[in-house]
């Protein structure tokens, strides 16, 4: 049984298309990244998949469930963390966590339990008797998370969850929905920071304007749109290798007047040995050298630029 499945779902608002013929098919024990700019239509794709609002058309089935005709069923065994902040100002945190397992009809037993491994898992045993209201922000996003994990689910939507927090929190974050996925959750997962999406992701849609530009495992999306690597070639002295360089051929060649020859090519072997035949025949010494894939990133960018006419074909 699939996790989502919706077909040419659109949303649109008068005259302005959020959301236009999206295919999504999200299989069950994957993390499934959702990447897209500002206003590309993450949000509003996410609240048609959780029926916090109506499609203008298409279908939606969440867990096997038509989620337009039993919204409710649809919602039973699913999990949510929206962009908005949302938490409990005069509750403690340990209560905040405890008010939503009983919310969700946890019994009392399980609820302690799971209180009590939230917040050692989220690092909040030092502030658990805390007032939602005087702790930070990037605090309360935790506290946020955690609790939507004092309920049993099979498909947790998380929309941008690492906003306000520091490199440890955000990577201790993912390293604890990565074990939660071993253990047979899926996650649907927004994210502005591409290396979170590469670091967690089994699969990836890329968003733009509405429409799906790009879907497929990172690797595939590498092979697809990252046929350039960049070669960096390190050099001893400091001198003047703008007219050396013009030797170098098809290459794309930067150089900032210093040490450093930075190469964009679809062809990195052939590259660099030309690169190094031009500098040896110019008695130029090479001090170090790195051949870097495409990072997501960069993928990213491409795929945004072409599905709005900007992009060159000779990819990345």
């Amino acid at each position: 049984m699939l996790c989502v499945e919706a077909r040419s779902l659109s949303k649109s608002y008068g005259d302005v298309v959020a959301v236009d013929s999206v295919d999504l098919v999200v299989e069950p024990g994957k993390i499934f990244g959702f990447l897209g700019p500002n206003g590309a239509g993450k949000t509003t794709t996410i609240k048609l998949l959780t029926t916090l609002i109506a499609p203008s058309s298409g279908t939606i089935k969440i867990l096997g469930t038509d989620a337009l005709k039993d919204p409710l069923g649809a919602r039973r065994r699913v999990g949510v963390v929206l962009q908005q902040p949302s938490y409990e100002p005069n509750l403690t945190v340990e209560k905040a966590l405890d008010k939503y397992g009983m919310m969700w009809n946890v019994d009392g037993g399980t609820r302690k339990r799971r209180v009590e491994e939230l917040l050692t898992a989220f690092d909040l045993k030092d502030i658990r008797k805390k007032k939602n209201d005087d702790i930070s922000i990037g605090q309360r996003r935790r506290v946020q998370v955690a609790r939507e994990f004092m309920h049993e689910m099979d498909l947790l939507f998380l929309d941008e969850p690492t906003v306000g927090l520091d490199p440890s929190a955000r990577r201790a974050l993912l390293d604890y929905i990565k074990g939660r996925v071993r253990g047979g959750l899926t996650i649907f997962f927004t994210t502005h920071i591409l290396e979170e999406a590469e670091y967690l992701c089994d699969e990836i849609a890329i968003i733009n304007r509405g429409r799906i530009v790009a879907i497929d495992t990172p690797d595939e999306l590498r092979k697809k749109f990252g046929r350039k690597k960049t070669i960096k070639v390190h050099v001893e002295g400091v001198r003047d290798l703008s007219g050396v360089l013009r030797d170098v051929g098809p290459h794309d060649v930067s150089y900032d007047g210093g040490t450093v020859i930075t190469l964009h090519s679809a062809d990195s072997e052939r590259a660099l040995v030309r690169i190094l035949q031009v500098l040896s025949s110019n008695n130029i010494e090479v001090e170090d050298l790195s051949v870097v894939p495409t990072s997501l990133e960069e993928i990213f960018l491409k795929v945004v630029r072409d599905s709005e006419g900007q992009g060159d074909a000779s990819g990345i």
